[in-house]
């Protein structure tokens, strides 16, 4: 039986452990056994890691991001990229993103995510595993919606299937499930794309339509929310995560921690923001980054890291720790990590992120101390990446 022992200072997904130990059976994908080394007996002939002045923690997880093909946070681009030269841009994305840490990401709509997830699955790609949306959901004139296009050409072309009425929202999930989503997407509200404002969309009848169809296939929904009004809407509704979240109220807050709902803030896609004359959505913004923050904190939302990164110059894939340092600034270093790690697996449906035995073996071992300098999950600073009990990058 092949083992591999990690020793050190360990962020176990909760908290950190000082002497710590970890053994990881390479055969199973495995953790066989993790706590303090007093508590935790090393195999003999195990092959041991023990970086000095570093530490051991779970794989991150990025639990909003998209691959969108292009170097530009442009609307018209995401919309007419082909769907081929999406996927085969995501080859190098994936692979700086292993290499930056990353052990799983959720792709909230894009053309290509469900084939990048399986070529991923399949070997024929190395990278974090994805949990794709295939195709979000959005309404007929919504964000998505190009209107310089003719309407059936910008249906072809989305990243989205447009859905009006319940029924055709039930229909729309069920053609994401076909396309291999393995979580839906929903906006129930714009986001400023093209100059708009960010009204509400999709009435609450659609978005319970979404969530029993969703929930009945036994999958999750995340809603992408900016206003009080869009928030209710989605909590109403029963989705299992709010997406962005601008607008919070302690009320509204209240009502997702009562129904366990997860908080999604994605700091660092308004931190890359370029300033806008849009007078709205620079108020948004401000609110987002100043007031919603201490709001989320104070009524213990489970927070859940997340960038909205697209690949764009701007947003890059393989910078996407600029999450938990974004986090780390409201919440503290080891609650950002916590949202990185263990918190993210759960609002994925996963089962890793803790360092214990039976989770996966999906491990990241980086120089320095990200429980005190979260800056220190830089991709220079991560030493080696494994998951599933498999090496991907080593010093």
């Amino acid at each position: 039986m092949a083992q591999i022992v990690f020793r050190g200072r360990l962020f176990d997904g909760e908290r950190v452990v000082d002497d710590g130990m970890v053994v990881v059976d390479e055969e199973s994908g495995k953790i066989e056994d993790a706590g303090k080394q007093e508590d935790v007996e090393a195999p003999r002939g195990a092959k041991v890691v023990a970086p000095e002045g570093g530490m051991v923690l779970p794989g991150l997880v990025d639990a909003h991001m998209h691959f969108f093909g292009t170097g530009t946070h442009n609307l018209a681009d995401w919309v007419t990229i082909p769907e081929s030269l999406t996927a085969l841009r995501a080859v190098p994305e994936m692979r700086r993103m292993l290499n930056g840490g990353f052990t799983a990401v959720r792709d909230l709509g894009s053309k290509a995510g469900t084939h990048i997830s399986r070529a991923e699955r399949e070997g024929a790609i190395e990278g974090p595993r994805v949990l794709s949306a295939a195709k979000s959901l959005a309404q007929t004139g919504g964000d998505d919606d190009l209107p310089i296009l003719p309407l059936d050409v910008s249906q072809r072309l989305s990243y989205s299937y447009y859905c009006d009425g319940p029924w055709e929202c039930r229909k729309a999930v069920r053609m994401c499930l076909r396309d291999g989503a393995e979580v839906i997407k929903v906006y129930a509200s714009g986001s400023f794309a093209q100059g708009r404002k960010a009204r509400v969309q999709m009435t609450v009848e659609e978005l319970k339509a979404i969530a029993d169809e969703a929930h009945r296939a036994g999958v999750k929904v995340a809603a992408h929310a900016y206003s009080e009004a869009a928030l209710s809407n989605v909590i109403e509704a029963g989705v299992d995560s709010i997406e962005h979240g601008i607008g919070l109220t302690h009320e509204i807050a209240a009502r997702a921690r009562k129904q366990g709902i997860y908080y999604v803030p994605t700091l660092s896609a308004f931190y890359a923001a370029k300033p806008s004359s849009n007078a709205e959505r620079e108020t948004f913004i401000k609110r987002h980054l100043t007031e919603d923050m201490k709001i989320a904190k104070e009524q213990g939302l489970k927070l859940v890291s997340g960038t909205d990164f697209v690949g764009s110059e701007d947003e890059p894939h393989g910078q996407n720790y600029r999450e938990v340092v974004n986090l780390a600034r409201f919440f503290g270093a080891e609650a950002a990590l916590v949202a990185a790690t263990s918190t993210a697996n759960e609002c994925l449906g996963l089962e890793g992120g803790r360092l214990r035995a039976g989770s996966p073996a999906d491990l990241v071992v980086v120089r320095g101390d990200p429980s005190k300098r979260p800056e220190d999950l830089a991709p220079q600073n991560v030493l080696l990446v494994m998951k599933g009990g498999k090496i991907f990058k080593s010093f």
